[in-house]
């Protein structure tokens, strides 16, 4: 995936494994959605598969309210060059997935709390209130 492209990043609160509860409420879970001019590619990193669909979505289609509505906590980025040496090894996990996606090599980001708040900190716009 080239660099430069829209992506959302969104953060649910919801917890299919019992030990995600441990996490910070809000952000038990990521996904990555990178606009393509067919519509959005949505990667969800979920624990027992990875689901990988085209959302064929008119380009005025407003895909981070859609994810607010639907009460997930959005912040929009960008894919980035990741730089060619190995990632820091990390166990695989949704962040994990959505970092590589993204081209994000920190291995400082561990939690979905932890990659919002890298967001925050890279200077990004969180679009939607709460999760502070």
């Amino acid at each position: 995936m080239s660099a430069g492209r829209r992506a959302l990043v969104a953060f649910s609160g919801r917890a299919a494994l019992w030990w995600l509860r441990l996490l910070k409420p809000g952000f038990r879970h990521c996904l990555v959605a990178i606009q393509d001019p067919a519509g959005w590619i949505v990667i969800d990193p979920l624990s027992h598969r990875t689901e990988v669909d085209l959302l064929p979505l008119p380009p005025d289609f407003d895909l981070a309210a859609w994810y607010r509505e639907a009460g997930l906590i959005v912040v929009d980025t960008v894919t980035r060059q990741a730089p060619l040496r190995p990632a820091p090894w990390r166990p695989y996990s949704c962040v994990e997935s959505v970092k590589r996606v993204l081209g994000i090599q920190d291995g400082r980001v561990l939690t979905p709390w932890q990659l919002y708040k890298f967001f925050r900190l890279e200077g990004k716009k969180a679009l939607t209130a709460g999760g502070n």
